[in-house]
């Protein structure tokens, strides 16, 4: 594929550098020094590429800030930016670029706050750089890649599609949001032609259920951001779309395995308590303990080849009649359920169990299913423990902006 046909997010590289030159200009007009924040409050277009790349020739620190935030959220996203950018940067062009060090911080990314507030996470030109290489050798990179991110740029696993193509000098293909519809044209597309596409679960099952099958240039589809149900992964094999599971965290530029095989140069371990840790070059600084490992709050194993497996989270296990239960066990058996096009387990105050397991469940379009059946079914799956003491139907599950389940809200 010729140079002038690449482009990031809208932008061909040949005029990357000269509009990157312009927004550096811009913020160093606007009085911003090398390690300043500087909030990105822009569309997933060709400003917002083109301020990033500004922020790194400036040796700026870029907070994207995700525009579908209250102003108090984005205000508090923005805390210590010595700018904040809403409109497109033009300024003088900036002839010498800022000197940046592996070690410099490059980006300050937000978790998705599934289980508390979102935190600041600071990760480096090194961290990021290591994620790529990582994901090029677990993935394989080719010339004519073309990545669809259907995702958030102000969330780990959008940026990083943005970021890893740059290094490459590969296409990325950025959707403002997620459109079943849009996703689906595209994959489908011979002339987009789109050989990899990063998902979370429930959009993998809406593609599918929109008639996703067999898209004609796609190498990988990236599954992560939660458990993944294995009929989903089984209906995705039959309608032939190769899935790459994986595994990750905004600590890590968000990915830390892929097929369970970590990534080049990183190093997992089990804790006595099964708590995955992790540590290696793509993993944030100051998100290590002091023993130099990242402690994720994720429970695993690893089988004798080293492979990870995700088991749940530690902070979501139920203890129920004194025994533990990892609610993403008891929502992957309700989502064998063919009624079932989405669950959520959460834990509820019970006299006689000290917690009782209760499903929130959402049935697919035009088909009906009891709660008693929804418990019986998973009565011949699981242990009796395991079986919510109740299901209740529901229209939807709350969920981050990047797909992933809000338990504390159903509680």
């Amino acid at each position: 594929m010729r140079p002038e046909h690449l482009a990031l997010g809208g932008v061909k590289y040949a005029e990357l550098e000269w509009r990157a030159r312009r927004a550096a200009g811009a913020l160093i007009e606007r009085g911003v020094s090398p390690g300043n924040r500087v909030a990105l409050a822009l569309g997933a277009g060709a400003e917002f590429v083109a301020a990033l790349h500004g922020c790194f020739l400036a040796g700026a620190v870029a907070v994207p800030i995700d525009l579908r935030l209250r102003p108090g959220e984005r205000a508090a996203r923005a805390a210590g930016a010595a700018v904040f950018v809403e409109d497109a940067l033009e300024g003088s062009p900036l002839r010498a670029a800022a000197p940046l060090e592996p070690e410099a911080i490059a980006t300050v990314m937000h978790t998705s706050g599934t289980t508390a507030g979102p935190r600041p996470v600071a990760l480096s030109y090194g961290n990021w750089l290591a994620n790529a290489l990582g994901s090029a050798v677990a993935l394989g990179v080719q010339a004519r890649d073309r990545w669809l991110c259907p995702m958030p740029l102000a969330h780990v696993g959008g940026l990083s599609i943005l970021l890893r193509s740059a290094i490459y000098g590969t296409t990325a293909v950025i959707h403002e949001r997620f459109d079943t519809e849009a996703v689906l044209r595209a994959l489908m597309s011979e002339e987009d032609g789109i050989t990899l596409v990063s998902l979370v679960p429930t959009m993998l099952g809406r593609l599918l259920d929109a008639g996703l099958r067999e898209p004609p240039a796609l190498r990988w589809a990236l599954l992560g951001g939660g458990p993944i149900p294995p009929p989903l992964l089984e209906r995705a094999e039959r309608a032939g779309i190769p899935v790459a599971s994986t595994y990750g965290m905004t600590e890590a530029c968000s990915q830390i395995a892929t097929r369970g095989w970590p990534l080049l140069g990183v190093e997992l371990r089990i804790a006595g308590d099964g708590e995955v840790l992790v540590r290696g070059p793509n993993v944030a600084a100051s998100a290590l303990a002091n023993d130099g490992w990242l402690y994720t709050g994720d429970l695993g194993a690893l089988d004798r080849r080293g492979r990870l497996t995700i088991t749940g989270r530690k902070a979501d296990t139920i203890v129920t009649g004194g025994e533990n239960v990892a609610p993403a066990e008891v929502e992957a058996a309700l989502l064998e359920h063919p009624a079932v096009a989405d669950a959520g387990v959460f834990a509820r105050a019970d006299p006689e169990w000290g917690e009782a397991l209760v499903a929130a469940v959402v049935l697919r379009e035009g088909v009906a299913a009891a709660p008693t059946e929804l418990r019986a079914f998973c009565a011949q799956r699981l242990a009796a423990y395991k079986v919510p003491k109740a299901v209740e139907l529901t229209d939807a599950l709350p969920r981050t902006e990047s797909g992933k389940l809000l338990r504390r809200r159903l509680r």
